[in-house]
């Protein structure tokens, strides 16, 4: 049973098993402009543990 899901970049429907080996990209190209989106900082991961120590910080002014 393949698992078919959209390319997170063009949504263009794929297989997410051994046979592509862009997963869960449909393509190279596809891999790559995502590639660039992290390197350019248009995605971005929030890092609670830090928000946390900010407010508990802030707490003690």
């Amino acid at each position: 049973m393949n698992n078919i899901i959209s390319c997170p970049i063009c949504g263009y429907a794929t297989t997410v098993d051994d046979s592509n080996l862009f997963r869960p990209f449909c393509s190279d190209r596809c891999r790559l402009i995502d590639l660039g989106k992290w390197v350019d900082e248009k995605y971005n991961i929030t890092n609670f543990s830090k928000m946390d120590e900010e407010k508990n910080y802030s707490d003690l002014h």
